[in-house]
């Protein structure tokens, strides 16, 4: 083969895989939703909820980024699942204008519900622009509550024996642990929603020990091969997706989000999580 035929020929194929990178990283995976599937040991669990499955979805990220019919479709998957328990860790829109209301709504009436009960947590993107904005944090906390979840804002319930407790967003206006965080009880079976995993860093946790579930990173949305998202919206670096242990008794458990605030993915495709609960056990 002639050097310039060579060199024309390779030229077009780094271009062709270029694009083929391309169109999948704008066109297939953000929509290519994974089910990951856990177990979740929690210490005191009831017996009734043995083999439950608690699902959490985070960060649907609602407005005019991507096309959200995505997220209705994935919410009908998940709906057949048919899970006992449904978590929401936040960010719920990315807000523009009051349009995105109007928007959530369309999305809320096929939210996925948990048999046993459902819960959500509020995002900084809840929070409007700067996350600065009490309104919108508040419309969105009724129009979760007018579809049958339950907003916990550094509140906690419980849902046949299981403590669920949530933190209110860190960036937020409302960020105020101290209170709920003295109210929980360690010989109940406990469970911690925090949007932004930062959380977990800061002196607030008063010897909880058990599960943290948390959103916010989207694992980064872009990661090439073998090197770390380059962009990962936290203090600390190595909170990035999937299960951390965190060393002193807490596992946190980031999900890599079902929306986007940008259609571009690569390496890190949207997730929903399923776990199975369980009672815990020392080995």
């Amino acid at each position: 083969m002639k050097r310039k035929s060579f060199l024309r020929k390779t030229i077009l194929g780094t271009v062709g895989v270029g694009l083929m990178g391309g169109i999948y990283s704008w066109q297939i995976e953000p929509f290519w939703v994974q089910f990951m599937h856990h177990k979740m040991s929690i210490q005191h669990l009831p017996e009734k909820l043995e083999g439950k499955t608690l699902m959490q979805i985070s960060d649907l990220h609602i407005g005019n980024r991507f096309d959200y019919q995505y997220i209705i479709d994935s919410f009908k998957k998940a709906g057949t699942l048919n899970p006992d328990i449904v978590v929401y860790t936040g960010d719920y829109v990315t807000f523009e204008n009051d349009e995105q209301y109007q928007q959530l709504n369309e999305v809320l009436h096929h939210a996925v519900k948990g048999r046993l009960g459902t819960v959500a947590i509020l995002g900084n993107h809840d929070y409007g622009k700067n996350w600065s904005d009490k309104y919108v944090a508040n419309q969105i906390s009724r129009q979760l509550e007018e579809s049958g979840i339950t907003v916990l804002r550094n509140a906690q319930v419980e849902i046949e024996g299981l403590n669920i407790t949530g933190l209110d967003d860190l960036w937020g206006l409302n960020f105020n642990p101290d209170h709920v965080m003295n109210e929980i009880d360690p010989t109940q079976a406990n469970l911690m929603l925090c949007h932004n995993p930062d959380v977990c860093d800061l002196d607030i946790w008063n010897d909880y020990k058990g599960w943290v579930l948390a959103g916010h990173t989207h694992g980064g949305q872009f990661k090439p091969p073998f090197l770390p998202p380059p962009l990962l919206p936290v203090q600390n670096k190595k909170y990035t997706a999937g299960i951390i242990d965190l060393g002193d008794g807490r596992t946190l458990y980031i999900n890599r989000a079902i929306g986007h605030l940008l259609q571009i993915r690569f390496n890190m495709r949207p997730e929903i999580t399923v776990f199975k609960l369980a009672g815990y056990t020392n080995g």
